[in-house]
This record gives structure tokens, sequence and C-alpha cells, in this order.
């Protein structure tokens, strides 16, 4: 049994639920609200950093943070085709890819919806400046290096287009990149068609009206 401690509206749990619905892999769904003093309880008790996603796999007598460590943990379930490649060039591209887009993308594009939360005498107007130069840099970076590839790490699609596609779908509310970025804006078009990802778009849709200064219409 696998239970998955997530919220469908958090990116980092987004990951993680593409790559369950690839591998087509059963769980049991655990909606936290850390706004919720039993919920949030109960999952600190589980891991101290109160952070989710958090998958606990009975069988193995684990829960285990951090969405790539899952991911990676989840390629040892079933038949499907693994998500992280185990040898050669594609496997540290794709490895590399993941962390460009967690660290490049996802980390600048919750810095900006993070400053929006904040009490007005408490914002950071410098770091989200910063924020948004590392996204303008991540996007030039991936407009050239997506070049001539279906996914991120090359043909297949693998742990790094799980990282991309919520982590671009969510930047590009807060700081847009279409304009400017034909590559990577076809490759997020194939990210938004594929079936796992534009399941997780849907289950998180009604969450929408929570968006720190309003989500797009659609």
């Amino acid at each position: 049994m696998l239970r998955l401690h997530f919220h469908p509206f958090s990116s980092f749990c987004q990951k993680v639920l593409i790559a369950l619905y690839e591998r087509d892999i059963a769980f049991a769904p655990q909606i936290v609200d850390l706004g919720n003093g039993d919920q949030r309880a109960a999952l600190a008790a589980l891991w101290p950093m109160i952070k989710f996603p958090l998958l606990e796999d009975e069988g193995a007598k684990q829960a285990l943070p951090e969405s790539t460590i899952i991911i990676e943990h989840l390629d040892a379930i079933g038949p499907a085709a693994p998500l992280v490649p185990k040898a050669g060039p594609v496997a540290l591209e794709a490895r590399l890819m993941d962390r460009l887009f967690d660290h490049f993308v996802e980390l600048p594009m919750q810095k900006i919806v993070g400053d929006r939360l904040r009490p007005a005498d408490a914002h950071d107007p410098h770091g989200v400046a910063d924020a948004r130069a590392t996204l303008d840099k991540a996007y030039a970076m991936f407009e050239a290096r997506l070049a001539g590839r279906a996914w991120a790490a090359g043909d297949g699609f693998t742990l790094a287009d799980c990282a991309a596609a919520p982590a671009l779908f969510y930047a590009d509310w807060v700081h847009p990149f279409r304009a400017g970025h034909p590559v990577l804006a076809a490759y997020f078009d194939r990210l938004l068609a594929r079936p796992s990802f534009a399941r997780a778009v849907d289950e998180a849709r009604p969450y929408r009206a929570f968006f720190p200064g309003g989500a797009p219409p659609g």
C-alpha cells in the first residue's frame, strides 16, 4: 500500500502525481491542509520538516520525502518504463534537467508567489527582482537546451519532464515565458497535452481561487 500525503495545488506534489499517473501505480491519496492543526501534526509525526509530498510505503516500512527521491522509489514499482534512465548520457541529462527545473524555475517562482503572501510592510522587492532575473536566464537556457528535443532529456519522457511541467505551469502565471521563447513554449504545450499532467492540472483546478494575486482564466 502506498499513501501519498500531498495537496493537488502544490507544484512539487504534482511532480509526483505525474509520475504515479505515468506508471499507473495505485495509491491512497491523503490530502493535507497545512492550515489544519490536526493534519499538520499528523504530517509532522511522519516528517518533522512538515513538507509535502510525502510517500508512505507500508510494504517497505518507509516514509519518503522529496519529490525526486519519491520518483526514484516509484521506478522500482510496476512494469512500466522507468522515469529515471539507468545509465548513459541520457541518465545524467535527466537528472541534471530535473535539478535545473527545480532550482531555476520552481524555486524562483515560489519566491515570487511567497512574496505575495507577505504583509505589506514585509515585501522583498529586491528578492523578487532577483527571482525574475533568474527565471529570465533559465528561460533562455532552456530555449537553447531543448532545441531538437521532444522531451527534457531527449526522446523519452522522464523524471525531468515531471519536474518541468508544474514548475513551468505556475512560472508562466507569475513571469510569462511564451513571448520570445518559441522552443520552450512548444515544449510546454506538449507537456500540457500529456494525459498524466492534464489530469494533475484538472484535479488542481478547484483550488485556483486561492492562488496569491489571482490565477489566469481557463
